[in-house]
């Protein structure tokens, strides 16, 4: 019972904490995800200045070089740019992706022009100050700014009075933006739109935070923009073209955590239900299989603890238990033990029943023959009708009391085994030399006038008693009923040799006789209540219990018994008890084993 507590400890323990721990990491995955995609919205929409903050982040130094990991290699890549660290001496220490007309080393005045223009040549730059190992670095990310030429191309070439487009350049620009699907606005100072040429004209004005968030944040915005100002008229010119990834919705930080929540709460849910489901058929099935014995067992049915088809649920057909049952494979076994128990039970039951009955019957006849005799007499001298001597009444009063003393014994035979088998036997214990009290006993048949046509025999030890704890009165019962048996169960001129010896620590006692023998049923229900032999030629008087009895009286000694026989040639009955020493025994006498040798043969 104990391995199955500390099992079904260790199973549940160790399941909860799977379960605990698949959660857990299903938590902090879905938790991973979210931070990644609000840093991945993060940096889409602070495009190009939150790569630039990353790539800052990002940069390691190996063996003395600067090296950026692959994953941010691509994504300059994705972006069409290149990138530059300078060193605090203006050299440049890591490239990547830039053109060939990039130089690899920069003055101071070029650096401060780039920071305040943020253009170097035909590219519009992005640049961070970061101190990397005590050693400061000028980051120079380059994105190709396509729209940026275009728009100081036109500046250049089609602006008109007042920084404006004229009718002509309106027409061109009209056609040539209209087939590439892009917007041209000309904004004023006070952010009013004076010009759209151009696909959807879009706002008629702008807020003053609305261009500095197009430059800062251009991911915010569902149109990628480009941004030009002209200086003698302080006009902006602005050229939006549709993002080919499609446009972006801005959302609340709030909604992403609140749609990360909902994901995570149906995940779990998810995970539970299918857990309590798979938790319901592993553990429900051995308890259906456990009803289902319960009430086979309540319906009498015994002799099978499993049925054919709970059988191949729980064993495989090698005979092994299956994983899902193997938890309750103790529980298993002792259900299968149990209902062999209670189907031996119940056989055994039946047995005995069907001896009983049998036992009545024969019981019922040994009474009725003694009775029968007894009332007979009775009504021969209640009637009056006859004189009769002295001897004659002598006689009769001889018989009705012989069959009284017949009766009363049988019916102390009852008591005596009710007694034994409810171990409610009182036994007064004391030391018995072994050898003078079974001589005593043999004496008895010897001198027994009834008992002419059969011979007794003692054989003892007696340079060396044996002695033993016994109650003299049921010992003497056991030694009557042993002798007796073999008195009433063998022919006339039969000799029964009783013998006493010891054989190391043991005491033993042996009875032989040369007669009938028995047969191996004989032999296995000789020590049976109510069973009285297989013989019906024989007369068979008593009640069937008086080897129970004798062997009930071995046991409560702490003795054994054992009969061998053969049919035809006797039987021999070896009775062993502990020996114990007497206060008149030398005890450092050694036994004499020609006689133990005698005993065991």
């Amino acid at each position: 019972m104990k391995h199955v507590r500390r099992r079904l400890v260790l199973h549940f323990g160790f399941q909860w904490l799977g379960v605990s721990m698949f959660l857990l990491v299903m938590s902090l995955t879905v938790l991973m995800l979210a931070i990644q995609y609000i840093a991945n919205e993060g940096l889409r929409r602070t495009f190009p200045n939150g790569l630039l903050d990353n790539l800052v982040l990002e940069v390691e130094e190996k063996e003395g070089s600067l090296f950026l990991p692959k994953v941010w290699e691509e994504r300059i890549d994705q972006a069409d740019g290149w990138l530059q660290m300078v060193d605090s001496a203006g050299h440049v220490v890591y490239s990547y992706g830039t053109p060939e007309d990039l130089k690899t080393a920069y003055t101071p005045g070029e650096l401060y022009r780039m920071e305040e223009t943020q253009k170097l040549g035909e590219y519009r730059i992005f640049t961070a100050l970061d101190t990397f190992e005590s050693e400061s670095l000028y980051f120079i990310l380059g994105l190709d700014d396509e729209g940026g030429r275009r728009l100081q191309r036109w500046m250049d070439s089609l602006q008109g009075e007042e920084g404006l487009l004229g009718e002509e350049a309106l027409n061109r620009l009209g056609q040539e933006l209209g087939a590439s699907g892009e917007t041209l606005h000309i904004m004023g100072e006070d952010g009013t739109v004076i010009q759209s040429v151009g696909g959807s004209p879009g706002a008629a004005a702008y807020t003053p935070l609305e261009l500095l968030g197009m430059r800062m944040e251009p991911g915010s915005y569902p149109a990628e923009s480009s941004l030009r100002t002209d200086p003698e008229s302080g006009n902006v010119w602005i050229l939006q073209r549709t993002r080919e990834a499609g446009t972006y919705e801005s959302k609340p930080f709030l909604y992403d955590v609140i749609l990360g929540l909902a994901v995570l709460g149906a995940g779990v849910f998810l995970c539970t239900l299918a857990f309590s489901i798979w938790h319901g058929y592993r553990y429900g099935r051995p308890l259906l299989l456990f009803i289902g014995w319960l009430e086979r067992m309540g319906q009498g049915v015994y002799h099978e603890a499993l049925t054919e088809k709970d059988r191949r649920h729980v064993f495989h057909r090698s005979g092994k238990v299956r994983r899902s049952f193997r938890l309750y494979r103790e529980v298993i076994e002792g259900f299968e033990e149990t209902a062999a128990r209670l189907s031996a039970i119940e056989q055994e039951r039946d047995r005995l029943e069907k001896t009983r009955e049998e036992w009545m019957t024969g019981i019922s006849h040994d009474l009725r023959t003694p009775l029968a005799t007894i009332q007979g007499y009775g009504h021969l001298l209640e009637s009056g009708g006859y004189e009769w001597s002295g001897t004659e009444l002598s006689e009769m009063g001889r018989m009705i009391r012989a069959k009284s003393d017949y009766m009363l014994e049988l019916v102390k035979d009852f008591s005596f085994a009710f007694e034994l088998k409810n171990q409610s036997l009182p036994l007064a214990l004391e030391p018995v030399e072994l050898g003078e009290f079974v001589r005593r006993v043999v004496l008895r048949y010897v001198n027994d006038r009834t008992l002419q046509q059969m011979s007794f025999v003692y054989e003892g030890m007696e340079r060396d008693p044996v002695w033993i704890a016994a109650d003299p009165k049921w010992c003497r019962r056991m030694l009557d009923n042993l002798i007796s048996n073999a008195v009433k169960h063998n022919p006339p001129g039969t000799v029964v040799t009783v013998r006493t010896g010891r054989s190391g620590t043991e005491a033993l006692i042996e009875i032989e006789d040369n007669g009938s023998g028995m047969d191996a049923e004989t032999r296995r229900k000789l020590f049976e209540r109510y069973y009285r032999g297989t013989n019906t030629e024989e007369r068979s008087d008593g009640a069937g219990l008086g080897m129970s009895i004798a062997r009930s009286i071995v046991h409560a000694l702490q003795g054994s018994i054992e009969v061998h026989s053969i049919v035809g040639e006797g039987t021999r009955i070896l009775l062993r008890f502990p020996s114990v020493y007497g206060a008149s025994e030398n005890k450092t006498k050694a036994p004499h084993r020609q006689e133990d040798a005698i005993l065991m043969r």
